[in-house]
């Protein structure tokens, strides 16, 4: 695989010298309405917009001098791109927020008023869109969202953007923190990837979750007979989804606490894993949410000084098993510089 020189600049841009994407992602909007919900005791559409805005700008202000990037979306984010660190390169999510429950297969959509040139025009190095995708919902919701993926992946291959692909695994009938979905996990996301690696889709890199549910791996604290995988078994399904895929891919935190996403890296790293990289977001930043809720951003900012540069630092001190993302693709000797 090749990629054009623009798309080579736009990944650069969001790699640390080593070629390793440290990224950290605050794209979140239902997600983060959700957890202000919960901080404040009022309802998700009552939260004001202003408090998504402010919030993302301090996380970008106090944690972007330890990330190569930053993900953030165009409808709150933009503001909080400003303020990011010098040369901490930039995503923006393409995707609306969430999806509509009535309507089967959590199918994805665009944000209405942008395309792919105009998030470049913005400022992005590189576009992303999110997916809810599973290999057991039925062939026609498939094939809708695989069109979906590789349209906008013209749209990226024509403004000569990088196109990061996330995927998120679920099964239309399971609840995907039970063990039930933890036993297919494996399989799930290894299919997925598996699929989006096909060149017709011309995504660049995935974002993905690690391959098991780490609240049922074997650990001191976890009795054997409450576990789905056992450590060696864990470490196997890690090596058995890095070599699914052919593309650079990063890992994302899915919303768990920052020790059992260092944990996950540890897995990682001891079975092979050739991970580019991570894109991190509540697992970084979520601790400070009720304290800018209940305290004001003064607050915020003495605890993304202290709690959220250490939650950061962790996720990076475990990235020296990461491999570069030019490693799986063809390009020029200046994008290693």
């Amino acid at each position: 695989m090749s990629l054009s020189p623009g798309k080579q600049n736009g990944l650069r841009a969001l790699a640390d010298e080593r070629g390793v994407i440290a990224a950290l992602a605050i794209d979140q909007r239902s997600a983060l309405r959700k957890l202000f919900a919960k901080a404040s005791g009022r309802d998700a559409n009552d939260i004001p917009s202003k408090w998504l805005v402010q919030f993302k700008e301090k996380v970008s202000e106090f944690l972007t001098p330890y990330a190569s990037a930053i993900l953030l979306d165009p409808e709150y984010g933009l503001p909080a791109a400003d303020r990011r660190a010098k040369d901490t390169g930039l995503l923006l999510a393409y995707e609306q927020s969430g999806y509509d429950k009535s309507v089967a297969g959590r199918l994805p959509r665009l944000l209405n008023d942008f395309t792919a040139a105009g998030l470049k025009t913005s400022g992005a190095n590189a576009v992303k869109v999110l997916l809810y995708y599973s290999p057991f919902s039925g062939a026609d919701i498939n094939a809708l969202k695989q069109n979906w993926v590789a349209n906008v992946g013209v749209e990226c291959r024509d403004a000569d953007v990088p196109f990061f692909l996330e995927l998120v695994s679920y099964h239309d009938e399971m609840d995907e923190k039970s063990p039930e979905f933890a036993r297919i996990k494996p399989d799930v996301v290894i299919r997925t990837v598996e699929e989006f690696c096909n060149t017709k889709y011309a995504v660049d890199v995935l974002k993905v979750g690690v391959p098991v549910n780490m609240d049922f791996v074997e650990s001191a604290s976890l009795p054997r007979s409450q576990t789905v995988y056992s450590r060696p078994e864990a470490i196997a399904h890690f090596r058995r989804a890095s070599k699914a895929a052919r593309l650079p891919f990063i890992y994302l935190s899915e919303g768990v606490p920052n020790q059992i996403f260092a944990e996950a890296l540890t897995l990682a790293a001891e079975a092979g894993s050739n991970f580019s990289g991570v894109l991190c977001g509540r697992a970084t930043w979520q601790g400070g949410v009720p304290v800018y809720v209940q305290q004001g951003v003064s607050a915020l900012d003495d605890w993304l000084r202290e709690h959220g540069v250490r939650n950061i630092q962790n996720v990076n001190a475990h990235l020296d098993a990461a491999r570069p993302w030019f490693e799986r693709i063809s390009v020029s000797s200046s994008a290693r510089e």
